[in-house]
């Protein structure tokens, strides 16, 4: 029989602690604290397979970001183990974080740059990365006038430029207006036709859980839910800090808020 590739991501047994003052443990919860630590991870495991979409979902403090930058290698376990099988490329919640060059393709050539590439593979990578994402009109304006859903997209032609396989979206839809979110679902989709995988990371389900194969909720630093999107949607989100897209009819004009 033939082998079974290797996955794009393997996570075993991950936690993280940190050392806190006093104070600092007074404020956090006790269930999650041992002596002077805090586990801000505790025990995560699971490994994805190449392309596809795999929503991270949590409240705030449940240790998605965290989790994010074990995987990208910007943070190491206290324990456990993780790798990747790709270049692994970084969306920020904020967009402005990542900008570095005055214009859309100065800051897509940064990287690339950095590998050391040649001057003529770096500028047909900008090329080809400006009309994956739609900017190649935006090519030399001031990036930083660009709409929100425009930085994202440039965030993500970047990663391209660099080659990355392994996409991660940090809470993509923060401060984002109608136009913007469907500017970032458009990206994702190109990503998953082009055979990526991307990972996003959010508790605003309701914006990108038609994207997903899969769900996995973090609640208090530990996996609480694995599963495929519409198992999702029979679980009590809601007990886990997650709006469910599919909650009771609307009783008052505040259940139609999005948020």
């Amino acid at each position: 029989m033939p082998e079974e590739p290797a996955p794009a991501v393997a996570l075993h047994n991950i936690t993280k602690r940190f050392a806190l003052s006093q104070d600092a443990l007074a404020q956090t919860d006790p269930g999650r604290q041992d002596g002077r630590f805090f586990t801000a991870l505790d025990d995560v495991s699971f490994s994805l397979a190449s392309g596809g979409c795999t929503l991270i979902c949590g409240a705030n403090g449940s240790g998605k970001s965290l989790l994010m930058a074990i995987i990208a290698g910007l943070e190491e376990p206290t324990s456990g183990s993780a790798q990747t099988a790709f270049l692994t490329g970084l969306i920020f919640q904020d967009p402005d974080s990542q900008i570095l060059g005055e214009t859309p393709s100065e800051d897509i050539a940064f990287g690339p740059a950095n590998l050391g590439l040649s001057k003529e593979e770096i500028e047909k990578r900008v090329a080809a990365a400006l009309e994956e994402t739609g900017l190649t009109e935006r090519a030399h304006y001031p990036a930083r006038s660009l709409s929100g859903g425009e930085k994202r997209r440039l965030a993500v032609a970047g990663v391209l430029a660099m080659d990355a396989q392994i996409i991660i979206f940090d809470e993509p839809y923060a401060n984002m207006d109608y136009h913007g979110v469907v500017q970032v679902n458009w990206i994702i989709k190109k990503l998953l036709g082009a055979g990526k995988t991307v990972i996003i990371l959010t508790h605003e389900l309701e914006k990108c859980l038609a994207l997903a194969d899969r769900v996995i909720v973090l609640f208090k630093g530990r996996i609480t839910f694995d599963g495929s999107a519409l198992c999702a949607l029979q679980q009590e989100l809601e007990a886990w800090g997650i709006r469910n897209p599919l909650r009771k009819p609307a009783l008052e004009l505040g259940d139609l808020l999005w948020q």
